[in-house]
């Protein structure tokens, strides 16, 4: 059975990303034959606790992200990249601690025309910490996350093919 996890790093809890990103895991799912429901881990609901020395919340949420096949990662835009929400948290997985993840990372942005850099960012994030990473990475507008369906299938026709292959390695 394939370990499906969905890693938000939006900063208020059960946000847009957080929809858009089960929405997103929902295609991942049926294209690239991903059997399992993936549970989530909302980071904004332990924003608090990431700094501390320790917290079994943290400590529950790395456990599942490491011993995840295939985890989707979505971050909304801040600065130009992606959250420090996000960068605290994969801050404590050790080197290589998502070597055996197919990783998926998708961006949420005001606009566009910008969005180029928290893609990139989020790969070399993801790559560094040692998943293959789906390319492409799915980027949104913030406009289409009321609605993301016609986007998240755009992209999956696109990325389907090596993400199922992908998953049939990791598993």
């Amino acid at each position: 059975m394939t370990r499906f996890t969905v890693l938000v790093a939006a900063p208020q809890t059960r946000s847009a990303v957080y929809s858009t990103a089960l929405d997103a895991a929902a295609e991942i799912a049926s294209r690239a034959g991903v059997d399992a429901r993936p549970e989530v881990v909302d980071l904004a609901e332990i924003g608090p606790e990431l700094l501390a020395e320790s917290s079994e919340a943290v400590d529950a949420a790395l456990d599942r992200v490491r011993g995840s096949d295939v985890l989707l990662v979505a971050s909304p835009q801040v600065h130009g990249t992606y959250t420090g929400l996000l960068k605290v948290f994969l801050d404590r997985l050790p080197e290589l601690g998502l070597g055996h993840t197919v990783a998926v990372p998708l961006a949420v942005v005001e606009d566009l025309r910008n969005s180029r850099g928290i893609e990139e960012d989020l790969r070399v994030l993801l790559a560094d910490l040692g998943a293959w990473v789906a390319e492409p990475g799915l980027v949104l507008g913030a406009d289409e996350t009321d609605r993301p369906g016609n986007v998240v299938r755009a992209w999956a026709d696109i990325a389907a093919p090596g993400l199922r292959q992908a998953v049939s390695v990791a598993v």
